[in-house]
C-alpha cells in the first residue's frame, strides 16, 4: 500500500515540474540569464527523477486495485501505455537537462540552442503527462469517463 500512495503522491511531480521548469526556462532565454536557466535545468532533472519513482511504483499501484469491481481494464492500459511513453520523454529531458546544464555552465555558444531544445521537449513532457494523469484519474474517478454535455434539468411545472 505504501508505494501506491507515493504513485499518487508523486504524480504531481512531473506535472508541475515540467510546467514550472518550463516557465522559469521561457524566463531565463527572454532575460538571457544563465542562472535562471540552470535552475530551469535543476527543475527537469527532479521532474525526471519523479517521473522514474511514479512509474516504478504504478506496478504496486495497480495491483492494489486490481480487485476493485467496475474498473475498466482499457483505461488501466492506456494509463500504463501513456505512462510508459512519458517516462521515455522524461528520461530524455533528464539526459538533455544535464548536457544543458553543463554547456550553460561553461558558457558554450550552443547555450541559446539546447535552451530551446530542452524548453520544447519540456512541453511535450508536459502535455504527455497530462494526459497521462487525466487517464490515471478517469480510473478511480469513473464519473469522468462518461461525456454529457449538459447535464439533464428538472422541469418544475409552475401552476
Amino acid at each position: 500500500m505504501f508505494q501506491t500512495q507515493v504513485h499518487l503522491f508523486m504524480t504531481h511531480l512531473p506535472v508541475f515540474g515540467s510546467l514550472l521548469g518550463g516557465l522559469v526556462l521561457v524566463h531565463g532565454i527572454y532575460k538571457r540569464s544563465n542562472p535562471t536557466k540552470i535552475a530551469a535545468y535543476n527543475l527537469f532533472i527532479v521532474s525526471a527523477i519523479g517521473a522514474c519513482i511514479v512509474y516504478y511504483t504504478g506496478a504496486a499501484a495497480q495491483k492494489s486495485i486490481e480487485n476493485i469491481s467496475g474498473l475498466s481494464d482499457y483505461t488501466i492500459s492506456q494509463h500504463k501505455y501513456y505512462g510508459t511513453i512519458s517516462l521515455l520523454v522524461f528520461l530524455l529531458l533528464g539526459i538533455v537537462s544535464v548536457i544543458g546544464l553543463f554547456i550553460t555552465k561553461r558558457g558554450n555558444i550552443h547555450s541559446k540552442w539546447i535552451a530551446n531544445f530542452i524548453f520544447l521537449v519540456a512541453l511535450i513532457c508536459f502535455g504527455l503527462t497530462l494526459k497521462t494523469s487525466l487517464m490515471g484519474n478517469k480510473i478511480r474517478h469513473t464519473e469522468l469517463n462518461k461525456i454529457v454535455p449538459f447535464p439533464p434539468q428538472k422541469v418544475i411545472d409552475e401552476e
